[in-house]
């Protein structure tokens, strides 16, 4: 869309230059000059332009790559994006290409043999003042841009209402690390538990730290695992009971702090197998009945199976993803999910800062073990997210660029309309017109065509959104407050590019023109 909206812009200003060079072309056509080396010239011109862009684009893109890695750091080999000679030559090629596209049509419409018959008259103030074909492709550009406005403006709504989200814990003051170990520690899985229960009881007590936990997926930040259970021994009659499965020791709703609203959290040194399920898969699947003290088992045996007596009900959290309505989930009391869980520890300050300390600590409690992976959990939010804020700043910047493009085809075919009216808007005006009403003239011709721009790139974008529908959280890709603040910003900054030629046309002495002509 984009690349259509610069060409449809270079047409529009193309054809603008190529009418008023129509008495060089006449001039050349009276002296013998080819209809096919005129239109190779101002094809050349074109590709000249367009070979300059490409090189200058090559040098903005080359500049901008550290800032592209910087919002595609999580993408596989994002290191490895860089110009090289293919990038290069579709560039090249893009602009043999937009030369054809962009170049042909003014240069065939520019070089007609008519022309040569039309030398005497060929006075700027014979010219006609209808454009229809600049006017389409101005009108073009204003659509295109509504379109991609549309769409960077859902994924912006998008990225705002998941910002308004409460994901049911409280990620600030966390720090997350790993401690290293190896799968051959399962073998005595009893003295695997006690080394990780000593530890955390170690870093709760280290000055600053108010509670620590182990988990296997960190909240926020993991992908769904659901798994199907059984109730009391018995399957379910009439539907399956699927939840998502989560390990957590004890003290990771405490860390978290995931409110407790029925029973009991996970019990330091517990010696039966407990688990605790969250609000939704209390209200699914036992509705107002007690689930406290129902025995819930894996339907499936595995080597880690889920099984235990339900203890408490927790609250709902967005564990999963945040932009993830909460699922009915179940939470296993296992501080040992593998030999090197996620560590939660939450400060009283920044959790950066405890970095060193806890490191020196653990290395105390075993100097073989390494602690790696320091980073607050607010962080590891941040980048599972990356991916939505990438196509969103994608997006956007294509849209900017976009109105900025159809900004400049509006200036240019009103400047280029205003000097041919000039004898017009010299009469008027030596006629007693006032200044403001040529102004508004002008003013209603730009913001007719982007009217009509706007239409028809809501009707586009109303048709196209839906491509966005699975990219959206907490808004319908019909969402009506983006569709109006687009209308009003293309009508807006319409209003501004119009406005310029308007009063450069309007600010003409009239005396100096009619003199001139």
């Amino acid at each position: 869309m984009l690349l259509l909206i610069a060409c449809s812009n270079i047409a529009a200003l193309l054809l603008a230059r190529t009418a008023e060079r129509e008495h060089e072309v006449s001039i050349r056509f009276s002296l013998g000059a080819s209809r096919s080396a005129i239109v190779l010239q101002l094809l050349t011109e074109t590709f000249a332009l367009a070979l300059i862009g490409s090189l200058a684009g090559l040098l903005v893109a080359a500049a901008a790559a550290h800032g592209f890695h910087l919002l595609a750091k999580t993408l596989p080999r994002a290191e490895e994006i860089s110009l090289n000679w293919r990038v290069a030559l579709y560039s090249l090629s893009a602009a043999l290409a937009t030369t054809l596209l962009c170049g042909l049509f003014p240069a065939l419409r520019g070089t007609r043999r008519g022309l040569a018959q039309a030398l005497a008259a060929g006075s700027r103030t014979q010219v006609s003042t209808r454009n229809p074909v600049q006017w389409v492709l101005v009108a073009v550009q204003v659509t295109l841009a509504v379109t991609l406005l549309i769409g960077a403006g859902l994924l912006l709504r998008s990225l705002q209402q998941i910002a308004r989200v409460s994901p049911g814990f409280d990620p600030s003051h966390v720090l997350t690390f790993q401690i290293s170990g190896s799968w051959g520690e399962t073998a005595d899985m009893t003295s695997l538990i006690q080394h990780i229960d000593r530890t955390l009881a170690s870093l709760r007590t280290l000055p600053g730290v108010v509670d620590a936990a182990t988990v296997g997926a960190l909240p926020g930040a993991s992908s769904l695992y659901q798994i199907e259970f059984k109730i009391d021994g018995n399957l379910a009659p009439g539907h399956l009971i699927l939840a998502d499965d989560r390990f957590v020791s004890a003290g990771y709703f405490q860390t978290m702090q995931i409110p407790v609203l029925v029973g009991e959290p996970c019990k330091q040194a517990s010696t039966t197998n407990d688990v605790v399920v969250n609000r939704s898969f209390a209200d699914l699947y036992f509705n107002d009945a007690s689930v406290i003290g129902h025995r819930l088992t894996q339907a499936k045996q595995t080597a880690f199976t889920t099984q235990g007596i339900i203890r408490g009900i927790v609250g709902d959290a967005r564990e999963q993803d945040l932009n993830t309505q909460p699922v009915p989930t179940v939470h296993s009391c296992f501080s040992a999910p593998n030999p090197f869980p996620n560590y939660l520890v939450r400060t009283t300050g920044d959790p950066s800062s405890m970095a060193e300390t806890i490191r020196r600590r653990i290395h105390e409690i075993d100097p073989s073990r390494s602690v790696y992976a320091f980073a607050p959990l607010q962080e590891h939010l941040d980048d599972a997210s990356t991916e939505n804020r990438l196509r969103t700043t994608l997006l956007a910047l294509f849209a900017a660029t976009a109105v900025a493009l159809a900004c400049i085809g509006l200036d240019g075919t009103l400047s280029y309309l205003g000097r041919l009216r000039q004898r017009e808007a010299g009469v008027r005006l030596a006629l007693g017109a006032m200044r403001n009403q040529i102004v508004a003239c002008f003013l209603a011709q730009g913001l007719r065509v982007a009217i009509l721009g706007c239409i028809a790139g809501v009707a586009l974008g109303l048709t196209l959104s839906h491509f966005l529908a699975n990219m959206l959280y907490g808004i319908t890709a019909l969402d009506p407050i983006t569709y109006l603040s687009v209308v009003c910003l293309i009508l807006f900054v319409a209003a501004l590019a119009s406005l310029i030629p308007a009063i450069r046309a309007a600010s003409i002495n009239p005396v100096q023109v009619l003199r001139d002509e």
